[in-house]
């Protein structure tokens, strides 16, 4: 039980023999097993959900070493730098930067809103939402008025208002999307799905 890599295989053994069928894709399994290994819970096998072609849409644009915008620094400290670097991909988090800080006071909405702006603005191809609705909203709102195309969005807000409904809302749309249904999702949810995504994508 000291070997990490030996651990983790044994884990994904047990995961594979309790999920049983599940009707997910070949490209899109690692990513769901990636997420029950990170939680220990199987209910995200029911509710994760991605749209068609989004697997491709995800790893076309990390092979472009594209900036992805994360909601929380918790999401940047649990991505593998490593595989990140590899792909030639960066990082961005605004929800600390006093300008943005500066700015959601003003205009009386949340950093996670004046954020995810910023990170459209700069660019961003792909975005992870774990923590906050109100950012799923504002890229919805964003994409609906034609200011931005993502290539994938990992919508996995966790909580008690507004994060189900904002994933509802994410599920209807025509963005390529991975969401986590229901209240269960978190930074590290978002995290365990980028981290999946770029190990297929490296080794594809």
């Amino acid at each position: 039980m000291r070997d990490p890599l030996g651990i983790e295989r044994e884990s994904f053994r047990i995961i594979d023999a309790e999920a049983g069928e599940h009707g997910f894709s070949m490209q899109e399994w690692p990513l769901v097993r990636r997420v029950v290994h990170t939680s220990a819970d199987f209910e995200f096998i029911a509710n994760t959900v991605f749209s068609a072609g989004v697997i491709a849409s995800g790893m076309a644009s990390l092979k472009q070493g594209c900036t992805i915008y994360c909601d929380t620094n918790m999401i940047v400290a649990g991505v593998n730098k490593q595989r990140l670097a590899e792909l030639g991909c960066t990082l961005r988090c605004y929800v600390a930067d006093p300008e943005v800080a500066r700015e959601a006071r003003e205009r009386g909405v949340t950093r996670s809103i004046v954020g995810l702006e910023k990170g459209v603005a700069e660019g961003c191809r792909i975005f992870l939402i774990g923590n906050a609705p109100t950012a799923l909203y504002a890229l919805l709102e964003l994409h609906a008025t034609g200011k931005v195309d993502p290539a994938l969005v990992v919508g996995c807000p966790v909580g008690f208002v507004g994060a189900a409904e904002s994933k509802e809302e994410l599920a209807k749309s025509e963005l390529p999307f991975i969401v986590c249904r229901g209240r269960k999702g978190g930074s590290t949810i978002a995290v365990a799905l980028l981290n999946a995504l770029m190990i297929e994508t490296l080794e594809g």
